[in-house]
């Protein structure tokens, strides 16, 4: 098998890779983990499961990222134009705009969390569906 990080395109042709030595290289390192060339990748993507798999993947992530970045956004505008408010002492040197930027962390932590779980239970099964399908075709 032949390491991945010595194998680079040669004669600028798009399938021709060589070695470090400028050897024409046949096989890449997938082909031959795998025992077979690569799948038709185009046609993976125009596959129903695969655009289910995609649809699934945005219908979580585009309204998450929206909700995340407004509410990153109220936090700027009420630091930059709510000064007596986020300045407000809640106790000791502990202020609203203190809690507010913590908050920020809070919620990147939570997302996460969300989006492992939404992915445990919702993508990888789809993922897990593709991959083996694609690996018997291999195989």
């Amino acid at each position: 098998m032949i390491s991945p990080a010595v194998i680079r395109h040669c004669h600028n042709h798009f399938r021709c890779y060589c070695d470090r030595h400028h050897q024409e290289v046949s096989q890449l390192t997938t082909e031959t983990q795998t025992g077979g060339p690569d799948p038709d990748w185009p046609q993976v993507f125009d596959s129903p499961e695969f655009q289910r798999l995609r649809r699934r993947f945005r219908r979580f992530v585009f309204p998450m990222t929206a909700l995340f970045l407004a509410w990153y956004a109220l936090y700027v505008l009420l630091a930059d134009y709510a000064h007596g408010f986020m300045s407000h002492k809640v106790g000791g040197n502990i202020t609203v705009g203190l809690i507010f930027g913590l908050l920020q962390f809070v919620s990147t932590f939570l997302i996460t969390g969300l989006y492992v779980r939404y992915a445990d239970r919702t993508l990888d099964p789809i993922a897990e569906g593709i991959r083996a399908e694609l690996e018997g075709e291999a195989r």
